[in-house]
């Protein structure tokens, strides 16, 4: 009976160093990393790019699914060639799951001339603490009445 009130007051005591993630806080590093993401095509610098990738980072391109960071980059590379960027996006939603292990992003992409085109959905794992990698990645069709949105 000491055994068992020792191991059940062990693993009280194992969890009670650990306070809950404050999510408001990771919402905002997760936040920030879209949008210095998004500053990547911006500024056309495939580097910047890069590094928002995970080794193991997935991106729906159509209907193929481009899988590792390689696969993406031999795409994507293409989108970084000329002074000018083919399309933008920003978040507007951005979630974190309670434990702040992943989180989920969305928000519109725009044409050169700032027209709703579509809309973005990355799923971000945080790797190290602060630092966030996006591991799924889709476009989405965005209804007329979308199009018309500011």
């Amino acid at each position: 009976m000491k055994a068992a009130t020792t191991l059940v007051a062990a693993a009280c005591l194992a969890g009670a160093g650990h306070a809950a993630p404050d999510l408001d806080a990771l919402r905002q590093q997760v936040e920030q990393t879209e949008r210095a993401f998004a500053r990547s095509m911006a500024e056309r610098k495939l580097e910047d790019f890069a590094r928002h990738l995970s080794e193991q980072t997935v991106f729906y391109h159509g209907r193929q699914a481009l899988r590792g960071k390689e696969a993406v980059l031999a795409v994507w590379k293409a989108y970084y060639e000329g002074a000018q960027a083919p399309f933008s996006w920003e978040p507007d939603q951005v979630d974190v799951l309670a434990d702040g292990t992943l989180a989920h992003s969305s928000g519109p992409v725009r044409d050169p001339a700032g027209k709703r085109v579509s809309r973005f959905n990355s799923v971000w794992r945080q790797e190290a603490p602060g630092v966030w990698r996006i591991v799924f990645d889709k476009g989405q069709p965005i209804t007329d009445a979308e199009r018309q949105l500011p």
